[in-house]
């Protein structure tokens, strides 16, 4: 028996359904992460993204050595690190320190008031002030993108009526992300928790139209394409997947929170 013919009626029916559509249907407006985290805490997370009680630590993002496996072609940010952070903050499992644009923006800080450039009487920017990051997270990242077109159109050529759409039939592509999370303890060096997550979908190439579980607003510029939306869903399975073993964790000694405001001030 034959199985490709029956493999491929799905993305057939699919495409039936998207003819005459002429703009997206799911995950238009965005990738599946989306809103803010801050002193208000999360607001706008993505409905799946699950959370902790309360922080167990701090912890900083760093990047993969090995970089992430995806084309410069399809115009995403250079690295999903600004991504997971969002998740992280969100999620309440940490605090999150900056060892970024952001850190280099303080050392700068007090390099000028060392400079006498700054004020120093009443100059908040001081040194023995910067929170340690207590565990480090490094995302790894693999996409890839199949061409399901040619086998599709083959299948619709045989049959009447249905030969009219192997045109759109070439354009399906099935687009596959994994992520994989790493968490380490900075103390010891012992790596705590791994986690991966993976999408599928099939991108069919009409007017658009996408296929799969990926709506949302903003997704700090994963938004834009639908390999973006793949792979921010892709990071949201694997950091669930990571809270998990997260909750199972005693935490560790807090420095202060950030001073906010009273209620109703």
């Amino acid at each position: 028996m034959n199985v490709r013919p029956l493999l491929a009626l799905p993305v057939v029916a699919l495409l039936l359904a998207a003819c005459g559509k002429s703009s997206t249907s799911l995950g238009e407006g965005g990738s599946v992460i989306t809103g803010s985290a801050g002193a208000a805490g999360a607001h706008n997370a993505a409905r799946e993204l699950i959370k902790c009680d309360a922080p167990v630590a701090t912890m900083a993002l760093v990047e993969n050595p090995n970089g992430y496996s995806y084309s410069s072609s399809y115009q995403l940010p250079s690295s999903p690190v600004p991504l997971v952070r969002l998740l992280a903050q969100q999620s309440g499992c940490f605090r999150v320190v900056d060892r970024a644009a952001g850190l280099k923006a303080t050392v700068r800080e007090q390099e000028l008031k060392d400079a006498g450039i700054l004020r120093k009487d009443g100059n908040t920017v001081t040194k023995g002030k910067g929170y340690e990051a207590q565990y480090s997270l490094t995302p790894s990242l693999t996409f890839s993108e199949q061409d399901a077109g040619r086998q599709v159109g083959s299948i619709l050529q045989a049959i009447p009526y249905l030969n009219k759409l192997v045109g759109a039939a070439e354009h399906v592509k099935m687009k596959q992300a994994q992520a994989a999370l790493l968490l380490t303890d900075n103390e010891t060096t012992e790596q705590i928790a791994a986690a991966t997550g993976s999408v599928e979908v099939a991108d069919l190439g009409v007017g658009g139209a996408m296929v799969g579980k990926l709506g949302g607003a903003a997704g700090a510029g994963w938004s834009n394409s639908n390999e973006g939306k793949v792979i921010a869903a892709a990071f949201l399975d694997a950091h669930n997947q990571l809270v998990v073993q997260v909750r199972a964790l005693q935490a560790k000694e807090l420095p202060p929170e950030v001073k906010r405001k009273a209620q109703g001030g």
